[in-house]
């Protein structure tokens, strides 16, 4: 431990979450967060939500409203990262979909852009060439996918072969 860390008990290291990006413990005050994902078509509907903080189930309609008018408005020559209330979005187009992360305003921009990335590989290769279809018919597999690449806010795995374990084992229990 540095000088720069605050002293901590070995109980409460345990309790505290390690930053995504450095490894090191996250303290409350610098804690970088995912608040949420979603994955919008065109038109507006959301066809995937996952949050990772509370939000009032009145509030997310609002919310999610508000967020996807302001993304779908920017023309694609804009910035994919938008200043938006007391948090950032980062979103990023895919065909006809498009997918919005909110974060915390000390994640890095470009990490969850990334992430955003590999997440839609990962769906390419468990569905080979995934479509709105695909989401639509198959969100329990799309959800396991994101619980195993996001847990409480936080990335915990990039790689495509371990995120897909989970879902190859339980299709080879399926067919077997």
């Amino acid at each position: 431990m540095n000088n720069h860390e605050p002293r901590i008990s070995l109980v409460e290291r345990f309790r505290m979450p390690l930053c995504s990006l450095t490894g090191r413990l996250a303290t409350p005050s610098a804690l970088n967060m995912i608040k949420f994902l979603l994955m919008v078509n065109r038109q507006g509907q959301t066809r995937l939500s996952r949050y990772y903080q509370p939000v009032d189930i009145s509030r997310r309609a609002a919310l999610e409203a508000d967020v996807v008018k302001g993304c779908l408005s920017r023309k694609k020559d804009q910035c994919s990262f938008v200043e938006y209330k007391d948090f950032k979005l980062v979103y990023r187009q895919y065909a006809a979909l498009y997918i919005v992360v909110g974060i915390t305003d000390t994640e890095n921009e470009l990490s969850i852009y990334e992430l955003v990335h590999n997440f839609v590989e990962v769906l390419d290769k468990y569905f080979s060439r995934v479509s709105e279809l695909d989401i639509m018919f198959n969100l329990d597999k799309v959800h396991i996918i994101l619980d195993e690449m996001i847990q409480n806010g936080h990335v915990v795995e990039t790689n495509k072969t371990r995120i897909l374990a989970p879902l190859i084992a339980l299709d080879k229990m399926a067919d077997g």
